[in-house]
């Protein structure tokens, strides 16, 4: 399992990242992203330490962890400075809260996040056709969560994207231990969201590419 969602206590999560990381390794996870919430107020201060701690924990620990951000709920205007902004402060991969149908995302969000060139578009709810070819021209993956709530739209997004050749990713979005999951629990999320089981395994590549780019970023 590749997660690249995920989030500690230096955000909105229930754990430290060794705790998480350690969770993660013992249910078989190959990678694992922190990619705690961010905005303007504390951008300069939660990638920095998580870029620390994952530096320290480098030597000890069995599975690829990558420094990274979850830009959220800011306005799509600012949306680019904050994405360079993440990767001069050492943000290895990206990601932008998406325009979810369970939180009132500005409507924008997602063009502006793909437009600025996020690695990942979280959980980026009825997203229109023109918003989607736009993130198959610039390479960012679309997101399929397992997350409650911002699950409810993984139909349309899985539908949408094989229709029209976007690349797409699973992610858990962890806030807590549950939300943790294995292979096997990602492929049923992936079937039940009406990908067929031979793109499964397109979708598990794309997350592998996105990691290998982030390592190149070092």
């Amino acid at each position: 399992m590749i997660d690249l969602h995920t989030h500690s206590l230096f955000s909105d999560g229930e754990l430290l990242p060794a705790e998480l990381i350690r969770r993660a390794s013992v249910i078989g996870y190959k990678a694992i992203a922190i990619t705690d919430h961010v905005d303007q107020s504390n951008i300069d201060i939660v990638i920095p330490r998580i870029v620390k701690a994952l530096k320290a924990l480098k030597s000890a620990i069995s599975i690829t962890a990558i420094p990274g951000a979850e830009i959220t709920h800011v306005p799509p205007s600012l949306i680019p400075s904050l994405v360079k902004e993440a990767r001069q402060l050492g943000a290895k991969i990206v990601v932008v809260h998406g325009e979810t149908i369970v939180e009132p995302v500005e409507q924008g969000t997602n063009k502006a996040a793909i437009e600025a060139g996020a690695d990942i578009l979280s959980h980026p709810g009825i997203i229109s056709t023109e918003d989607l070819l736009f993130a198959k021209e610039k390479g960012v993956a679309l997101e399929i969560t397992s997350r409650k709530g911002h699950s409810l739209a993984n139909g349309h997004v899985a539908k949408e994207a094989i229709k029209f050749g976007a690349s797409l990713v699973i992610n858990t979005d962890t806030h807590g231990p549950s939300d943790l999951m294995t292979a096997d629990e990602a492929r049923k999320i992936l079937l039940a969201a009406g990908i067929d089981e031979n793109r499964i395994e397109s979708v598990f590549e794309t997350s592998k590419a996105i990691v290998e780019k982030a390592l190149r970023r070092d």
